[in-house]
């Protein structure tokens, strides 16, 4: 009887092995094909935002590599189905857009997040209706080569000190030549101007009276410039800039943006 059992057992056993495996490689396959869907999915939506970017790039005169677009967040099919995105990363290398004058300003990367991104199935569905980013913010850096072509005058140095904006120059006051420094106020205009104006001026070797001071000034008055960021994507408008050791970082944001109408 015992060896009856045992051969009646290891069928059942084996049996059960084969149905284990059988499952396993099935929720493998199942899992292989939701990740296959889920990267065909987001690889097609990034080509479309990339894309739409790039037309709102050509369409403000600008140029830039084709933007990297990422939509952060995994699993993305599950994105989909609530109809809300945590993050759309979109990176544009080599930004470069006109800013008046017959002047070129460049960014070696401007970098856009757009976050809290509702966008309705129906609405990738249907193609109609609004898809909005709750607030877009963008970061680009203007290098002080391009600052000081701004400044136009000979021998300028500009750089960042404790978090701010400094200029330097040397400077012919009474037959002698003597260095002038001083500290930028930088000011946000209009939505895309940034006012660069110097003040707190020093100049070493100089007696403290109100014709050199004149004379001083009257020279600083000379470095101010604006620098006129080019328009942006997105709807995005300055909202702060400061001084790195690089050159000036510009934030930009907007709210509300709809990706897929002007917003893009």
């Amino acid at each position: 009887m015992g060896e009856v059992y045992g051969e009646q057992v290891r069928p059942r056993r084996r049996w059960g092995r084969r149905l284990l495996i059988t499952f396993i490689v099935l929720l493998l396959l199942v899992l292989g094909a939701a990740f296959v869907a889920d990267r065909v999915g987001r690889s097609y939506a990034e080509r479309m935002i990339s894309d739409k970017v790039a037309e709102q790039v050509t369409n403000q005169k600008a140029t830039s590599e084709k933007p990297a677009v990422t939509i952060e967040g995994f699993p993305f099919i599950t994105q989909v189905a609530r109809g809300r995105y945590d993050e759309i990363k979109i990176e544009l290398a080599n930004f470069a857009g006109p800013a008046g004058n017959n002047r070129t300003i460049k960014m070696k990367l401007l970098d856009v997040r757009a976050k809290d991104v509702v966008a309705p199935l129906e609405t990738i569905r249907s193609g109609t209706g609004d898809i909005v980013a709750g607030t877009v913010t963008g970061v680009g850096l203007v290098d002080y080569a391009q600052l000081v072509e701004l400044v136009g005058q000979p021998g300028v140095k500009l750089a960042a000190k404790d978090g701010k904006l400094t200029g330097s120059a040397p400077v012919q006051v009474l037959g002698q030549t003597v260095n002038v420094t001083g500290t930028a106020q930088l000011t946000v205009k209009n939505g895309n101007v940034v006012q660069v104006r110097f003040s707190n001026v020093s100049a070493e070797g100089l007696p403290d009276n109100p014709i050199v001071k004149g004379l001083v000034n009257s020279y600083v008055n000379k470095l101010a410039f604006d620098l006129r960021v080019p328009a942006l994507p997105l709807k995005l408008t300055v909202q702060n800039v400061e001084a790195t050791d690089e050159g000036l970082r510009v934030t930009a944001g907007a709210t509300d943006v709809p990706l897929n109408s002007s917003g893009l």
